[in-house]
């Protein structure tokens, strides 16, 4: 076990009932100082399992968890579980709803020193765009505002580990995207160890240093983001990550790809539109307008693909166009 590490995860599992196979197993993680790590699963991969370990709501059935080279302790040996140095922000929020905004926040902090209390509280309202919301009460908060106001309540005491779980889930496309600026910023600001639970992969490939990939409670592959993405090793993380399509390697070859293993797997980018001699004809089956760009799905020898197309509205169904696919990864 490496004991250098900043947490670190041997051989952990955790189950619910030997029936019940939900949770996790045998996870082997390691995790620096100030690094945003992202858990990327689909619903019941045991993601937020997972989070509650590290947190120390959980204890592991087998295996330990270390926090700077040290046992982290479970909730059966302390009597408030949970590690002191970390703060966890769950989908509940847990704040009080009919407290203001202000007093929600400035209620963590310590008494000794009002005035210090007071102005603290003010700069991470502003910090996170809350400060308007001050005297407003939770109960007339929007879901996302109530998320705010549960991550400045964590972060105020400076802790130096943040745990997020699914912090996205309650909010629109345009909020979603302001918060995920705003834990960058936190990120880089505060220098903080951030670790965050998603069922979306686009939380994981534009936030993360690290991204760990969980399917059926087990880590299947970790790294950073773009070298995962460019070169998944399962084609679950490839599905997951990028849209991709799968094919079984006798279809693929109905449209030029040999492979010698079971499954070829392209993403939509790597398919180009390019009229010349290595070129094959499709036609369109469909097109998705996605605003700046269209999704146009393919089909050619009755095996369908799909394409991104950069100039919306250059093509119609029905249409034959010449594609050359640049690229593509094997799998079994």
């Amino acid at each position: 076990m490496d004991k250098t590490a900043f947490i670190t995860l041997s051989n952990v599992s955790k189950h619910y009932s030997i029936e019940n196979n939900s949770g996790v197993s045998n996870v082997n993680l390691s995790i620096k100082k100030g690094d945003f790590v992202a858990i990327v699963g689909e619903s019941g991969s045991g993601k937020s399992t997972l989070l509650k370990l590290i947190f120390g709501l959980l204890a592991p059935n087998t295996g330990e968890i270390l926090f700077k080279g040290a046992h982290l302790d479970g909730p059966h040996e302390k009597l408030i579980p949970g590690n002191d140095s970390m703060k966890m922000v769950t989908q509940d929020f847990n704040l009080n709803i009919y407290a203001k905004v202000f007093e929600n926040i400035a209620s963590v902090l310590s008494n000794d020193d009002v005035q210090g209390k007071k102005q603290k509280t003010w700069e991470m309202m502003e910090f996170l765009g809350i400060d308007k919301l001050a005297d407003k009460r939770i109960v007339e908060l929007s879901g996302g505002e109530q998320q705010r106001v549960a991550l400045a309540r964590a972060i105020i005491t400076e802790p130096e580990v943040l745990l997020l779980d699914e912090p996205f889930s309650q909010m629109d496309a345009v909020l979603k995207n302001q918060l995920r600026a705003d834990l960058k910023r936190l990120s880089n600001y505060l220098g903080i160890t951030i670790m965050l639970v998603s069922h979306d992969p686009v939380d994981g490939l534009t936030l993360a240093d690290e991204m760990i990939i969980l399917k059926d409670g087990k880590v299947i592959e970790s790294g950073k983001p773009g070298a995962i993405y460019a070169n998944p090793l399962h084609m679950y993380t490839a599905s997951l990550l990028g849209n991709a399509f799968v094919l079984p390697a006798d279809e693929a070859r109905n449209i030029g790809l040999r492979s010698k293993k079971k499954h070829v797997m392209i993403y939509p980018e790597w398919v180009e539109f390019k009229n010349s001699w290595t070129s094959k004809k499709y036609i369109v089956k469909d097109i998705f307008f996605k605003g700046f760009y269209e999704e146009l799905l393919l089909e050619r020898a009755k095996v369908k693909i799909r394409a991104i197309n950069l100039n919306p509205g250059s093509y119609k169904k029905g249409q034959g166009v010449q594609v050359i696919l640049n690229q593509f990864l094997e799998f079994d």
